[in-house]
């Protein structure tokens, strides 16, 4: 299927289902989408004969991936460098092991229907202030594509248009609601109707918990009230939402290179709720991971817990599905 006609199938289906693929539905739940799966024959990092993740012959991301940050309410500066230096992480390859850029080669290994690769090259490219709430404090999915909208088409110095290689990754600031946020949504990731927006660009969508709903979407740096003698762990960067957010979008920038128009890589029959790659491996941080346990992490000398380094700093990011090996994957795994 040509690119266009992928698009065009896509925009007749969103007549029908106007929301965006949901792609995080975050720990603590009585299961994971993996276990949905593999039921009792689940192992260890969610290594199972039984997932059937397929290539459906739709683009990935193969050209060099930039990724423009649109910083919706008020933020930190403190708090965007922590996030635009994971993003600078994923393909700095002298950032000491277990790296995130070893993370990102595991994303690299799907290809398109040439035989390309997922590229392994993604910088943060330019960013969009929108620091009085443009569209108000509690944001519509659709209305998030409004946002979008206002940042590309934005009088002085709009976003590029960048329906090739570009991710358009609108962060929302701790005061912000957005629909379903917190009710097994920590972040989303679809691409953008030209009806809205005038062009189709993959974007996603990941808030900041940390007034709202940290023990869901910060987690392990915060804990549910509903599990007493739970414990959080101190977080690498001295930011509890923003540390959440790490690993969320982690979570949508690796399912947007492999599926950026909900028609490439994912498991099941539904391309409108399909299983992507982040998803096999939900709440996975570790060896032994699986499903309410995170896994072997690490912990420095300031007893801040993490499984990854960056450029300057640690992060804590979930594991994806590596489909060549059939099971869950991350550059800090144990040798068995």
């Amino acid at each position: 299927m040509s690119l266009a006609a992928a698009i065009a199938l896509l925009l007749s289906l969103s007549l029908f289902f106007a929301g965006p693929v949901v792609c995080w539905r975050p720990w603590p739940q009585p299961h994971n989408s993996t276990d949905l799966l593999y039921g009792g024959s689940k192992k260890y990092e969610g290594s199972s004969e039984f997932v059937h993740l397929r290539y459906h012959m739709g683009p990935v991301l193969t050209a060099n991936i930039t990724v423009y940050p649109i910083w919706y309410g008020t933020w930190q500066s403190s708090q965007k460098r922590i996030i635009r230096e994971f993003i600078d992480s994923l393909s700095a390859a002298d950032a000491k092991p277990p790296s995130v850029a070893a993370w990102w080669k595991t994303v690299q290994l799907y290809t398109d229907q040439t035989g390309s690769n997922t590229s392994g090259n993604v910088r943060v490219g330019e960013q969009k202030n929108d620091r009085f709430y443009s569209h108000g404090k509690s944001l519509t999915r659709l209305s998030v594509q409004s946002v979008i909208k206002s940042a590309v088409s934005a009088t002085t110095r709009p976003l590029p248009i960048n329906p090739k290689s570009g991710v358009y990754l609108l962060l929302t600031s701790d005061d912000v609601y957005v629909e379903n946020f917190c009710n097994n949504v920590c972040g989303f990731h679809y691409f953008t109707f030209p009806s809205i927006v005038g062009y189709t660009l993959p974007y996603a969508w990941v808030g900041n918990s940390a007034k709202l709903c940290p023990g869901v979407c910060a987690y392990p740096f915060a804990v549910p009230d509903y599990i007493p003698g739970l414990k959080a762990v101190k977080s690498p960067n001295g930011d509890v939402g923003v540390e959440g957010m790490i690993s969320v979008i982690a979570h949508e920038i690796a399912e947007l290179a492999t599926n950026p128009l909900v028609n490439a890589w994912y498991a099941g029959q539904d391309p409108v709720a399909p299983v992507e790659i982040a998803d096999l491996c939900e709440g996975i941080y570790g060896t032994g991971g699986g499903g309410s346990y995170t896994g072997q992490m690490l912990n420095g000398r300031d007893g801040a817990t993490y499984n990854m380094n960056g450029i300057r700093r640690r992060f804590l990011v979930q594991w994806v599905w590596n489909h060549v090996l059939n099971y869950c994957t991350g550059p800090n795994a144990l040798d068995h």
